[in-house]
């Protein structure tokens, strides 16, 4: 049947009623799932919400986005039943006394983007098995070809620490641990082939990038009701998901785009992914609230600078005012800000653009 969801069988849609059923239960952060065909914006639907008295924990999913928006006034599209488009709306700064959950200072909602993206690393690592990070402070990251191109596990030396591990063959930076300051080391681990001045190889099959590649955006937007004393966030994603080489945005930032099907995926269905996506945000929310906001206290700190790519790079970063600064990423500070040592010194940095310079 002509326009018909089912007529491309690598994009079924996702069902509404399942989702509900298997999210919203006694124990989720989530109250309320809303499954549009097509929408402007999930990001724009949730606020709305939101000003309109809708409680923490509100869903909304669309399979077709028509005006979705990304960082500095851009924004992100793509077909119908290709992604992923999903925005759901917390208010961390009410105490839920039934939960243990204190009020959060608003000074700490600037770890909400980073949890959503530790959330949605672990899942595409878990569902899509592919060699994923993250780019500070909201973009997923993928390296060409499935997770087969991973190191072998390493063996625990004299200390029973694990060896350092070297770049695997997709470029990806090695594992390094940060010293007793939460610093990591200057060194970038990245094999010649992937920060070649050259620029990106790509392989013969597909013309797609070796190197890094972005897959999916984070976009985190406080809103405040008239009158109401909590201002609620929404926290909206955006995740590539089967999305062709032909039908890829352009990215202005300079990382090609991809998707998790061209990156090599061994597993596309949208349904478990988001099912998954949404579990993390709520097992993270949940221990980050009960901490009161502190991502050192309920170890988010800790997995998010576990899976950033941007530390130990040498990095520029434009800022909202539209200067820009040059150093090498060494850790994000217990407040989420980045930290770079550039040549005039220490700078902290709360939002930005980033480039990878190498």
């Amino acid at each position: 049947m002509r326009g018909s969801p089912y007529t491309d069988l690598d994009r079924p849609p996702l069902d509404a009623r399942r989702l509900r059923r298997a999210l919203i239960t006694p124990e989720s952060l989530w109250t309320r799932l809303i499954l549009h065909r097509e929408t402007g914006s999930t990001n724009a639907d949730a606020a709305e919400a939101a000003r309109a008295g809708e409680p923490e924990g509100l869903v909304v999913v669309a399979e077709r986005q028509t005006a979705g928006r990304g960082r500095r006034g851009r924004t992100w599209e793509s077909p119908a039943r290709a992604g992923l488009a999903v925005s759901v709306l917390l208010r961390p700064g009410l105490a839920e006394p039934d939960r243990d959950w204190p009020a959060v200072p608003a000074s700490r909602y600037g770890w909400l983007p980073l949890l959503a993206g530790v959330a949605l690393v672990e899942a595409v690592d878990l569902l899509a098995e592919l060699d994923s990070a993250l780019k500070w402070p909201n973009d997923l990251l993928l390296w060409a070809g499935p997770r087969n191109g991973r190191p072998a596990e390493r063996s625990p030396d004299e200390t029973g620490r694990p060896a350092e591990r070297s770049p695997d063959e997709t470029g990806r930076p090695a594992e390094r641990s940060p010293d007793e300051t939460g610093r990591f080391p200057d060194e970038t681990g990245r094999s010649p082939a992937a920060a070649g001045a050259e620029g990106p190889s790509t392989d013969a099959a597909g013309g797609r990038p070796n190197g890094e590649a972005k897959a999916a955006g984070i976009l985190a937007e406080g809103v405040s009701a008239a009158g109401a004393a909590d201002p609620g966030v929404v926290l909206g994603l955006g995740v590539n998901v089967t999305v062709r080489a032909d039908e890829l945005p352009v990215n202005p930032t300079g990382l090609p785009a991809t998707s998790l099907q061209l990156a090599g995926a061994a597993a596309t269905d949208r349904d478990p992914l988001l099912r998954a996506l949404l579990r993390g945000i709520d097992r993270w929310y949940g221990r980050w609230r009960t901490a009161g906001g502190d991502a050192l206290a309920c170890g988010l700190h800790e997995a998010y600078v576990r899976n950033c790519a941007t530390l130990g790079r040498e990095v520029r970063v434009l800022l909202p005012a539209g200067d820009e600064l040059v150093g090498t990423a060494s850790t994000v500070d217990p407040d989420g800000q980045l930290v770079l040592a550039t040549a005039d010194g220490e700078r902290r940095v709360a939002a930005g653009d980033v480039l990878h310079l190498r």
